[in-house]
């Protein structure tokens, strides 16, 4: 009895703990649904969301049929799937390379330096990018003329902004996200590595058979996540990357929407094209869970 009441009185604590997170949910996550309708409405601020009138799937159809729209779409994909390729395998690399390190000053070091970057805000990275690269006074052009090289426009030459993005986006985030490995690679029995190094394997040889098969399902997870924000592509960074000369490709679904909501307010039709991009990424997410529960026997339901 005294353990029921002990148990009931800390009760509050806990629904304390939860409802904070569950309030933050409701207010920026839940309440906000309901302006979904204004995909399916031809919406009036003077009607409102319930008093304006229905056109169906107008906006999806317009959307679709849009040849600016599918060049959006693809811009889109092939960002994200560019992004994905370079920036998923990278930081299983760097938490394998860390977990080998036996020197622990060092190691701390390179942990450091490969998180800061992660707490650089984009609008600081992006300008020190603008800065560095510079067409006259940008380090990398002073250096490429140093060597007899002509100076490259970064920023204006259409072929470079999606290497730029990914490549800048890797720099900013590897460290960062290789800490899930290196955790989960903390967890792999040492038994089976001590048993490894007796049977003669060498150092890539434990890696391949003991360290990953011993972090498979985290990493099968986390590619299930990563596959599902294929075209969740953020605005902020592409965005402030973005003019006139580079459009071309670095139009994207995020941005795309912005300025069709927001600068032409066409409230309806920008929210269709939202809600199309996290139709598509809840159909990659539940494809690609699915596929990884065949192939994997690992998923997250």
């Amino acid at each position: 009895m005294k353990h029921k009441s002990k148990l009931g009185k800390s009760n509050w604590q806990f629904w304390l703990i939860i409802s904070i997170p569950l309030l933050y949910a409701i207010v920026f996550a839940y309440i906000p649904m309901g302006g979904i309708l204004m995909a399916f409405k031809d919406y009036s601020i003077r009607k409102g969301i319930l008093g304006s009138d229905w056109v169906g799937l107008k906006y999806f159809i317009q959307f679709l049929s849009s040849t600016s729209s599918i060049k959006v779409i693809m811009n889109t994909l092939i960002l994200g799937v560019y992004t994905l390729v370079v920036n998923f395998p990278f930081p299983i690399i760097l938490a394998i390379m860390l977990n080998e390190i036996k020197c622990v000053r060092f190691k701390k070091t390179v942990q450091m330096v490969t998180y800061a970057p992660y707490f650089i805000s984009t609008v600081v990275m992006v300008g020190m990018m603008m800065q560095m690269m510079d067409l006259r006074t940008g380090i990398f052009n002073i250096f490429l003329q140093k060597f007899g090289f002509k100076p490259i426009n970064f920023f204006g030459d259409v072929s470079l902004f999606r290497h730029l993005y990914v490549w800048s986006g890797l720099w900013q985030t590897i460290g960062y996200s290789s800490i899930i490995y290196i955790a989960a690679l903390s967890g792999v029995s040492t038994e089976l590595k001590e048993a490894a190094m007796m049977d003669g394997a060498s150092r890539m040889q434990k890696i391949w058979h003991v360290d990953l098969p011993g972090i498979l399902p985290t990493i099968v997870i986390m590619l299930i996540f990563s596959c599902g924000n294929i075209v969740n592509i953020g605005l902020d960074k592409v965005y402030l990357m973005q003019n006139s000369l580079n459009a071309d490709v670095s139009e994207v679904i995020s941005t795309f929407v912005y300025k069709v909501g927001v600068v032409n307010a066409d409230f309806g039709f920008s929210t269709a094209s939202g809600l199309f991009q996290s139709i598509v990424s809840f159909t990659l997410l539940v494809a690609v869970n699915k596929l990884s529960k065949i192939v994997t026997e690992t998923s997250l339901w």
